[in-house]
């Protein structure tokens, strides 16, 4: 009962399910191009379940398809499942542990367990779905039963495409696909009927009703070789004409119509959706999936690949088969024909870089603060760090290692400094200005762990730039505002002779930004102490970064926080709270400190499926609609500006707003609510609150008089005065050199 009221909460918090608004495409008609849902929710349910059935509907655009792989039962009954080898989607071999088969299809021996094998009783009495690829939730694993085609259609979806892919193997074992057609369009609607097989088609084109079911010729890849003709379907392509004498439509790879190059970015497209449409054909492209990334030029935004097909210069497809029915909806009926649209000023929500377009070149680099200008952020950033001879420049981290190759060259440097991370590392303080210079960047993924490397292309592209060449890009661009990240001050006064304070100070007086009003100036730390620095000067707006995990602000602490800053940077796990990849609460965080009108950051989005919960349809536009719509964050700090400023330009992110579809913010807990007690993932006890103690920190120490050498690492780390802002990390002092080296060597590609 409690999964179902789950369920229909899900339903009714979806999407609103109405057309968009008219629009001139490119298709073949004219018309908006459909949203295939194959085997509905597929991305995030067992595919062809009940829920990626509901969930599909309730979710995307009013007219979207539901699309059904057939298999055919021993008993004639047609069942959805894209496979026709049912152990990959099924607990089948568990259940029939003796029964695999090996068949002959399409030339080839495959071996598992078959739906002609078994009765619909068999199947639908012991067999249940589980999720057939494996970074996709598993929590719904063994619970989910078959559906037959009668389910799918019986829940009257606004479409029904049914896919035919083994009518010969079928025919070969005694049972009708054309028959099962028949008696089931005698009954209930089929809108499309596809299949790669020319044969089947020629026989379907004599049974239905070509003005109710359209009849479409799905092309497998290039060198596979379709059954009839016994031809490549890379030369079927070639003949058009003939396809139109049996089908009014195609379905191809999307590879077909945007080629990769083998490093996966896109080549010239070809000419299929033209050649198409001048023969009256339709075309609907495949393989659309959130977590199956396509090319680097989409930067890792699954909606940016749907745009490439329905919203460019030259054509559109009339439809696309995907996984993630609702990313495909947004992007057809919010972010098409809205480049030239601007941002609300009402209650503008801040895009704030991090490091730049971090995500598409090296973080702080030229190249990606121009990157993030273009992609439309508000406030670009510079964390500041100290070179050895004084030179303020900007970079994510004092550590060289993770952003340039400092190990190729100055391997002797390393040491370690407990007070700024818990590992050995090659420091800025360390090193002169001149020899930071002979370093390479390098664009290297937070997620090492996950495969996805960004933009390989632009892996070592750029130079670091100083805060005073930051400032005048600033400045010359005429941004909204900027950033400048202060960390470490106290280390670098009392140990290193240095003032970061004083270099900031100097930097913005003389670029002027302490004298004008035009661009915000904002300045970050995680040290209060740092932040008093900057209080005299009025335009300045001081925020307080919060890298710790935090479940509440009580308000004590919040009345301590205002009299230091006026906004705060959180992480997104103080926000929403994760577990297993699931959503299970939103904290009342941001509300507390909204409360005392002071503005709440949320950092770091990035677009990488794996950095996304299964709540936000891994998808960064929910994310964002959810931190934005539903959590009211006043900015965000992402890897990606681009994204974040399509989404704030399209009149969906205006909750407000009458338009025929929204995306609507996920709800904290809403697919765990979905699952069995027994599956779910033990309970992860919340936050800490956050104190008066973890907030206050002492004064800076005065600096030395000189620029102290690096420590002898027999001696041991020094010792800075304590700290209350950053609770500890565990040190890992046993990190040996060697180890150093090799890390930096992989993170490089060797």
């Amino acid at each position: 009962m409690i999964r179902c009221l789950v369920l229909f909460s899900l339903l009714i918090l979806s999407t609103s399910a109405q057309k968009t608004s008219s629009q001139t495409w490119q298709t073949l008609n004219g018309d908006e191009p459909v949203v295939i849902a194959r085997g509905g929710f597929s991305g995030l349910f067992p595919e062809s379940s009940q829920f990626a059935h509901q969930i599909a509907l309730s979710t995307s655009l009013s007219n979207v398809i539901l699309y059904c792989n057939l298999q055919l039962t021993k008993d004639s009954v047609g069942i959805c499942q894209t496979d026709i080898r049912l152990d990959n989607s099924t607990n089948i071999a568990a259940v029939f542990p003796k029964s695999q088969k090996t068949y002959t299809i399409n030339g080839e021996n495959v071996q598992g367990w078959f739906a002609l094998d078994y009765t619909s009783d068999q199947l639908f009495n012991n067999v249940t779905l589980t999720q057939s690829i494996y970074s996709r939730p598993s929590l719904f694993d063994g619970t989910l039963p078959l559906s037959t085609v009668d389910d799918a259609i019986g829940i009257k979806p606004p479409g029904f495409w049914l896919n035919v892919q083994y009518d010969a193997f079928y025919a070969a074992n005694k049972l009708s696909v054309s028959s099962y057609i028949q008696k089931t369009t005698r009954f209930m609607g089929i809108s499309y009927i596809s299949s790669p097989e020319i044969g089947f088609l020629k026989n379907m084109n004599k049974i239905i009703n070509k003005a109710k079911t359209k009849l479409i010729f799905r092309f497998l890849d290039a060198d596979a070789v379709e059954p009839t003709t016994k031809q490549p379907y890379s030369s079927i392509l070639k003949d058009l004409s003939s396809i139109k004498s049996i089908a009014s439509g195609i379905l191809v790879p999307k590879e077909y119509i945007w080629p990769l190059s083998k490093d996966q970015y896109l080549l010239t497209p070809s000419s299929v959706v033209a050649d198409a449409h001048k023969q009256g054909l339709e075309v609907y492209a495949s393989g659309f999936a959130n977590d199956m990334p396509g090319s680097y030029n989409y930067s890792y935004d699954p909606t940016a690949e749907y745009l490439q097909f329905v919203d460019n210069s030259d054509f559109s497809v009339d439809g696309v088969l995907t996984d993630f029915p609702p990313t495909a909806s947004e992007a057809i009926a919010c972010l098409a024909h809205n480049k030239n649209a601007t941002r609300p000023s009402k209650g503008k929500i801040l895009v704030i870089s991090h490091n730049g377009a971090s995500g598409v070149y090296p973080g702080s680099t030229d190249l990606a603060y121009q990157q993030a200008v273009d992609d439309g952020a508000d406030i670009i950033d510079c964390s500041v760090q100290m070179s050895k001879d004084g030179v303020a420049f900007c970079l994510n981290s004092a550590d060289l290692l993770g952003s340039s190759n400092a190990m190729t060259s100055f391997m002797s440097r390393s040491t370690m400094v407990s007070e700024i991370q818990p590992k050995s590392g090659i420091f800025s303080f360390d090193l002169t200005w001149s020899e930071i210079q002979t370093l390479t960047p390098q664009l290297t993924s937070p997620l090492p762990n996950s495969g996805l490397a960004r933009n390989p292309a632009n892996k070592n592209q750029g130079k670091f730039i100083t805060l005073s060449d930051f400032l005048d890009f600033a400045k010359a661009k005429a941004v909204s505002g900027i950033l400048i990240d202060i960390e470490n001050a106290a280390y670098l006064a009392s140990k290193k002779g240095l003032s970061i304070i004083d270099a900031v100070t100097a930097a913005l007086s003389n670029a002027t930004f302490d004298k004008q009003a035009t661009q915000q100036v904002m300045i970050q730390s995680d040290d209060t102490s740092v932040l008093s620095k900057f209080k005299n000067v009025p335009g300045y707006k001081r925020v307080l970064s919060i890298k710790e995990i935090i479940g509440d602000v009580p308000k004590q602490t919040v009345e301590e926080i205002k009299k230091f800053a006026d906004a705060v940077n959180l992480p997104r796990s103080s926000i929403v709270t994760t577990n297993g990849g699931f959503t299970t609460t939103f904290t009342t965080v941001v509300d507390e400190l909204h409360a005392a009108n002071i503005s709440a950051y949320v950092s770091v989005l990035r677009n990488e499926y794996v950095a996304i919960a299964f709540d936000f349809f891994s998808d960064p536009v929910v994310e964002l609609a959810t931190y934005v719509g539903r959590l009211g964050i006043d900015g965000v700090v992402t890897d990606y500006p681009k994204t974040a400023d399509a989404y704030l330009r399209s009149p969906c992110s205006d909750l407000n707003a009458k338009v025929a579809y929204s995306i609507l913010p996920a709800e904290a807990g809403a697919l765990l609510g979905l699952a069995e007690p027994e599956v779910l993932p033990p309970a992860e006890a919340p936050g800490p609150p956050l104190t008066v103690d973890d907030v206050v920190d002492p004064p800076l120490p005065q600096v030395s008089s000189s620029n102290g050498s690096t420590a002898d690492p027999a001696a041991g780390p020094v010792k800075a005065p304590p700290r209350s802002s950053g609770r500890a990390n565990a040190a890992n002092m046993g990190l040996h050199l060697l180890g150093i080296l090799l890390i930096s060597l992989l993170s490089a590609g060797y």
